[in-house]
This record gives structure tokens, sequence and C-alpha cells, in this order.
């Protein structure tokens, strides 16, 4: 299903009965909604599950460059009004994460629930994020996509032919689409709103992952009250990959937890 945003088009996969209750999965940068394919496997039945292609992913059309945190969270905002979606859990992996920290300090009427996956609420500095700009402008983004590839997975998994897959789909994202992230993340800081918020929470963070580590997202998650974080051993940045029946199990525990399923 495409939902048209008059700029741009987002693609969802909108799955399960239309009164289940609503599970919504956002994907990390370079990725898709199929990030959560095997993942969805492990879900019972009933839930109504959501995954959209960000904005410039897969089936998802982009508006012209740069963006900002807030056309993010916007796009998925509009496209859960459009669904009429309301009290859902959001599930966001590393910039989805970011997203749905995002949209529940701005919609706490869509938003009952979070499991924030190798994510944080600020990554790096403004200087850093400027540094690969640039190189991307002047070189392509061949080199800076290389480098993320090899912290996605942990070295067995990198050389398995799934991984490989994956090289290819971040390959195939393009530089303008990938400097216009940048620039979103160059500018985001969620500390403080996401503080403030008091809503049932789980953070799952993944021993390898050099590209969120561990302690940024129990960092991040820790700033919710009552909120708790679990590591995943044997993981890298793409837990729903590497983990994926694990990182079900452990949903499944919080949905059962706070009554969504």
């Amino acid at each position: 299903m495409k939902i048209d945003l008059n700029t741009h088009q987002i693609n969802v996969i909108d799955e399960g009965p239309r009164n289940g209750a609503p599970l919504v999965m956002l994907h990390a940068l370079g990725t898709g909604a199929h990030l959560w394919d095997e993942v969805v496997t492990h879900m019972p039945p009933g839930l109504r599950i959501i995954r959209p292609d960000l904005r410039g992913h897969r089936d998802s059309t982009a508006p012209a460059p740069p963006f900002k945190m807030g056309s993010l969270v916007r796009d998925v905002e509009r496209v859960l009004d459009h669904l009429e979606i309301k009290d859902a859990v959001v599930v966001g992996l590393s910039i989805g994460g970011m997203i749905a920290q995002g949209l529940a300090v701005k919609r706490l009427d869509l938003v009952r629930g979070l499991v924030l996956a190798n994510s944080a609420a600020r990554v790096g500095i403004a200087s850093r994020w400027e540094k690969q700009i640039e190189e991307i402008r002047a070189k392509g983004a061949s080199a800076y996509q290389g480098r993320v590839f090899e912290e996605w997975f942990t070295p067995q998994m990198r050389e398995t032919a799934e991984a490989k897959v994956w090289r290819t789909e971040l390959m195939d994202l393009s530089d303008e689409v990938l400097i216009g992230y940048l620039e979103a993340l160059k500018t985001t800081d969620f500390y403080t709103p996401t503080s403030g918020l008091r809503l049932p929470t789980l953070g799952l963070a993944s021993f390898q992952d050099h590209i969120i580590p561990p302690d940024m997202t129990r960092e991040t998650v820790a700033l919710i009250p009552g909120s708790e974080t679990v590591i995943l051993r044997k993981s890298a940045h793409l837990c729903a990959i590497d983990q994926a029946e694990t990182v079900a199990t452990h949903i499944c525990n919080f949905l059962n937890k706070i009554g969504h399923i």
C-alpha cells in the first residue's frame, strides 16, 4: 500500500486484523520495512503490524533533501493518522528508534509503548556528521556505506549470503537521500524531550554494536522512568536480522507485560 503525502509517497506493509492491537515497526537507515520480516514470523496472531518504508527507502519516494528529524516523525504520524491508528506500541531500530521517540513526544495519543532497539536520544556530534556529508559530496557514498556495513553485523554474520543482500540494499540508497538523513541526525538531540516521557519502554541493546554501543541505548532508555534494557549477546547493530527470534521473544514479553496482547 502506498500513502500519498503530497510531496512524496510512503510504502506501508499493513498486516493482521484491522481491529488487532497495533504494532508499528520502524527500520534502520539503509534497510527497509522487510528488516523485520523474520521477527514478524515469530509474533503471535491477532496483532495489526504496520511497517512503513521510510522516505527514500525501497518503495517509498522522498522529497528533496536535506531532511529534518521532525519531517521524518511527521511522515510516520501522517501514515498512522491515515490508517486511523491510536495507542500503538512503536518499535524502532537505530534511526527508527529516534523517530519513535519523536513521535511519542509529539503525539502521545498514537503511542502507548516503545521498544527502542540499538537506538539513542542523540548519536554523534554535528561536526562528525558534517565531515561524513562532505566526504559523500566529494567522493560518493560507497566508502561511507562500506564502513557502515562492517558495523552492521558480527564478523561471522558478515560473511553470509544474507548479509551480502543487505549490503546491496545499503548501496542502493542514493547519495542524496543518505545525505538527507545525515543532516537530520546532525541536528537531533532528544535527551530533554525523551526524559519527559512517561510510558512503558523496553530497550534492546546489542553487545557487539559499535554504531550505537549498549551504554548509549541503556542511557537513553533510562531517561524514561520504569523502563528496562535487555542486552543481546552475539548481536551487532541489526539485531532484527542476527537475533530475530530473540528480539521477537523480548517484544512479545513486553507486549504481554503491558497488556497489549
